[in-house]
């Protein structure tokens, strides 16, 4: 695993894992935590580990949070010029709530993304997590910050969603997949927020072949 800093900020850096051989893809990991300072990377270095393992290249990206330098547009930003940081050909990105929220967006605003996996994600400020959302953009901003304001993506998402997430509800996935084309909807029964980051739950499975399926296309 190689630490790469795209920028002179001290979240502005990702760890890059590359696998045995050739690559049968690349995948961005971006975190979650509602992009708070205190949440980092740490929390994508399980899925990096188990990916790379499959055999794929991965670039698991820090990026400037709230009360660290973020907020809206930076945040945003640092991803996009994470990505492109890289070169690794078409990339899969793979978040989680928050970083769900960031890899929706980013398959809309970056042409090197060819599809997003988003986990438990955070997908419209309108609704359930409004006050969060507040937190790092104003409601003027909702949209360009929301994916859900940004519909059609024009890239497919998989939006992979447990039915007992008390964080963020399903209905988020829901609605989401409901009004974009290229979505599909998972929602693993009895699943909490944290699952879909936890390797070797049913919920995690359902984001790898989602990944695999994307990485495929590219």
């Amino acid at each position: 695993m190689q630490r790469i800093a795209y920028g002179d900020h001290p979240s502005q850096f990702g760890e890059l894992s590359l696998p045995t051989g050739a690559a049968q893809g690349a995948v961005v990991v971006i975190h979650g935590g509602f992009w708070h300072q205190r949440y980092g990377l740490e929390l994508g270095r399980p899925l990096a580990e188990a990916l790379v393992a499959d055999g794929f290249a991965v670039w698991n990206v820090e990026y400037r949070r709230v009360s660290g330098g973020g907020g809206w547009p930076q945040t945003g930003q640092d991803v996009l010029a994470a990505i492109d940081a890289v070169d690794l050909g078409p990339v899969v990105t793979l978040g989680h709530s928050a970083g769900g929220h960031l890899a929706v967006w980013a398959a809309k605003n970056s042409a090197r993304v060819a599809g997003a996996v988003a986990q438990a994600a955070v997908l419209d400020f309108t609704r359930h997590i409004t006050p969060r959302a507040l937190e790092l953009c104003t409601e003027e901003q909702f949209a360009e910050a929301s994916p859900t304001a940004l519909i059609p993506i024009g890239k497919p998402v998989v939006c992979v969603h447990g039915d007992r997430d008390e964080d963020v509800p399903v209905e988020q996935s829901v609605a989401f997949c409901a009004a974009e084309p290229q979505a599909e909807l998972v929602v693993v029964a009895g699943a909490g927020h944290m699952d879909v980051i936890t390797p070797g739950t049913e919920a995690w499975e359902r984001c790898r072949t989602a990944v695999r399926g994307l990485a495929r296309d590219c």
